[in-house]
């Protein structure tokens, strides 16, 4: 992660100070549990908790570490030098550096799922505000990138809002799957602690006790919440290609918020591009980016090794930062998201017709003629719209085997534009209820 795509809260997260002072709240309810079972003296289970409020030396921990090459011990030696020894003699008692490790992990991660929910609500109420401003604005709907039939941008946007919403549904479920904490000990037997503790521990800490941890926290776990972070970003990334689609000065039909002062190139003093969905283009492929290495890290040796800790020192921070504001910038876009209907209009309108082609097929169909003939009378029309310019419904008009089966006001009938637009309120009902 780099300042430059990361915001404050979701990057407090991941600090070593926010690290350190979750080891100590799990270490800290630990010994209270193990004191409630009269494992060891409620004096020093109370004792431990005089480093409640005291900010733990990062750089101290660190020169600890240079010596032990163990970061937990390191934290161990550095609490023991605040609260004193004999109250430390008890701290991690029958645990292991999972139950820290791990647990604390999925505390971060359960965390910033929450930061990610928000963005995602913001970007939803986003979506939906410029749904319904746009409803009926009527543009062209493509497929393969070219003039299909008419749309409205309004549906663009509900079905930015429709997908958006399933990866809120997704990421909850993520959240939850996530959310589990292990004070199970080596290999997670329970053999030198209570299973009572890691229950304690857990319900202090907003967490649901990992079933069997086997000394970790399952990896599939991990591997589904960052498959869900992948997707969200996949999400992000088929908004943003719209926009820089429409943004294409050929098509114009919406563009990025150009704000006073802003340039565009340093070449080309005209130049306004999308340069915001363009970079979200591109954070889309680093988030995309965590979700081999978290599932390759579901394959650990027996009940433990570490080469899923170095992957998971990067991707976490990494990932959620990034996508924390990938959302943000994506809200921002949408709200200020500068709208074209003339353009769309006329962009609809550049092929004179064209695009009602499938009512006058569909039309010579009822009328009892086969379904192959009529592709070929109205294909043949259409062909002198695309190469000479021609008008389709002036062509139409003119064709003698056409009129055979359809009178003037019959072909004129299917150049309705409202006939494209009369299940709108369907679907935003379906789609916002």
């Amino acid at each position: 992660m780099i300042p430059r795509y990361s915001r404050p809260d979701m990057v407090a997260i991941w600090s070593p100070e926010t690290k350190f002072r979750i080891w100590f709240e799990i270490e800290a309810h630990a010994c209270d549990a193990m004191a409630d079972l009269g494992v060891i003296p409620k004096a020093n289970a109370e004792a431990v908790w005089k480093a409640k409020d005291v900010q733990f030396d990062v750089a101290r921990i660190d020169e600890i570490e240079a010596v032990t090459k163990h970061d937990v011990i390191a934290f161990l030696t550095h609490l023991s030098e605040i609260i004193g020894s004999d109250a430390a003699r008890f701290v991690h008692q029958g645990m292991t550096s999972s139950d820290v490790l791990d647990t604390t992990f999925n505390v971060q991660l359960t965390r910033a799922a929450d930061l990610l929910i928000a963005d995602l609500e913001g970007l939803l109420a986003a979506l939906k505000r410029r749904a319904l401003e746009h409803k009926n604005t009527v543009r062209i709907g493509r497929s393969h990138g070219i003039h299909a039939e008419p749309t409205t941008m309004g549906l663009t946007f509900a079905r930015f809002y429709a997908e958006m919403d399933r990866n809120l549904t997704r990421l909850r479920t993520a959240r939850a799957e996530i959310a589990t904490g292990a004070i199970s000990g080596a290999v997670g037997t329970f053999a030198n602690i209570d299973p009572a503790v890691e229950e304690h521990v857990c319900a202090k800490l907003g967490l649901t006790p990992e079933p069997i941890s086997t000394q970790v926290i399952p990896r599939d776990r991990h591997a589904a919440f960052f498959a869900c972070l992948g997707v969200i970003a996949s999400s992000v990334e088929n908004i943003a290609i719209e926009i820089r689609h429409m943004q294409r000065t050929e098509v114009l039909e919406a563009e990025e918020f150009f704000s006073a002062g802003q340039k565009g190139s340093s070449a080309m003093p005209h130049k306004r591009n999308p340069v915001l969905t363009e970079n979200l283009t591109g954070l889309a492929r680093l988030v995309r980016m965590s979700v081999i290495p978290a599932m390759e890290n579901v394959a650990l040796w027996h009940e433990r090794d570490i080469s899923h800790s170095s992957v998971e020192r990067t991707i976490g921070p990494d990932t959620t930062v990034t996508l924390d504001f990938a959302l943000a910038r994506l809200t921002g876009v949408i709200h200020r998201l500068v709208i074209y209907p003339d353009n769309m209009l006329a962009n609809m309108n550049k092929f004179r017709g064209l695009v009602m082609s499938q009512r006058v097929l569909l039309a010579l169909t009822q009328a009892g003629v086969s379904r192959e003939d009529s592709y070929t009378l109205v294909q043949r029309n259409a062909m002198k719209v695309w190469e000479k310019g021609a008008d389709f419904m002036t062509e139409l008009l003119a064709d003698a085997d056409v009129r055979a089966a359809l009178s003037e006001e019959e072909i004129r009938e299917k150049f309705d534009l409202g006939y494209h637009t009369k299940h709108v309120d369907t679907i935003f009902a379906r789609v916002f209820g």
